[in-house]
């Protein structure tokens, strides 16, 4: 049996300062950014990380591919440590941050040929391996372009492309389609897709549900440090309990309408935004208006169902430690 691409074992990871809104005056306090992480991504998979602002995200990342420091725990990368094998397991990693950070006014070609050299290519080949992953990303017009004449869609193009020079057996993405918009966003989930199909092992944090939902075979969600959830989209959803409609109202009720089996979540005038339960039917939904004078024109999906899921998860969490308390 191969290596998992990613094997974690009791991670934890620790920063000095209080957490958010705590108060502890005079005493040295440590924020507890990861606590206990143990998970297997095997190779081949197409995984995606969900988690709000100060998750853990961006420490699991960090720590992954070595660039923050280890603490607790281990992380292999393909079978090798990367505390005891560091190089040999970085040399199997590309890293796609969210922020641009190459020097926008050296060529295209340059800017990935030199990360080859980095990984130990000579120029003559990290030059013949920038034209290839130049080609396969779309750019190989504009290899002897400034880059920051790129639009911010072929400027991510270029930051996948620098990724992939070495041959990465693993991409990992940090929010991938930050600040894209949606034509450029479809053009960049068409090329991840391709790279997995070729064997590529993907590894994403997004903010955007449905990027998950459309691209994931693996999810898993993070939250105070902790996988509070993981599994494929159809298992995760299958769980769902609500589902978010936005409603189009013949006439603006003169008072907030009342669910005796939902929650209305914004109400102005002609809309009603509401979470209805998965089990219950339109149609007893529209009586329920109905009776209270209420007729519905339009009914559309609001939020992703996975999102809807997501938030879902979040809430059973905090429930839980509120009990605990």
């Amino acid at each position: 049996m191969s290596a998992p691409a990613i094997s974690i074992s009791n991670l934890r990871k620790h920063y000095e300062g209080a957490p958010k809104g705590a108060k502890k005056e005079g005493v040295a306090t440590r924020r507890e950014a990861l606590a206990g992480i143990d998970m297997n991504i095997p190779a081949g998979a197409f995984f995606g990380l969900l988690g709000r602002n100060g998750a853990g995200k961006t420490s699991l990342i960090g720590l992954i591919t070595g660039l923050v420091r280890m603490e607790t725990g281990s992380i292999s990368i393909f079978g090798f440590d990367n505390q005891r094998q560091a190089m040999a397991a970085r040399c199997c990693v590309g890293l796609v941050p969210q922020e641009v950070n190459f020097n926008s006014f050296e060529p295209v070609q340059e800017i990935v040929s030199t990360q080859g050299m980095y990984y130990g290519l000579s120029r003559k080949d990290a030059a013949r391996r920038a034209c290839e992953v130049l080609e396969l990303v779309g750019l190989a017009d504009r290899a002897r372009s400034k880059a920051w004449g790129l639009s911010g869609g072929l400027k991510r193009r270029l930051m996948i492309a620098r990724a992939l020079v070495h041959r990465p057996r693993l991409l990992m993405l940090d929010e991938p389609s930050a600040g894209l918009d949606v034509e450029a966003r479809q053009a960049t989930w068409a090329m991840l897709r391709e790279l997995n199909g070729q064997g590529t092992t993907i590894f994403l944090t997004t903010h955007y549900l449905e990027e998950a939902e459309a691209l994931c075979n693996d999810i898993a969600i993070i939250d105070a440090g902790r996988i509070i959830a993981r599994d494929t989209p159809e298992v995760l959803l299958s769980g769902l309990q609500t589902q978010h409609l936005m409603l189009e109202l013949e006439d603006a009720p003169l008072t907030r309408p009342q669910l005796a089996r939902g929650r209305v979540r914004d109400f102005d005038g002609h809309r009603l935004e509401l979470d209805w339960p998965q089990h219950e039917t339109l149609d007893q939904l529209f009586n329920e208006l109905l009776q209270q004078g209420i007729k519905v024109l339009a009914v559309q999906q609001g939020s992703n169902r996975l999102e809807s899921r997501f938030l879902e998860l979040l809430a059973e969490r905090a429930s839980a430690d509120t009990g605990r308390a």
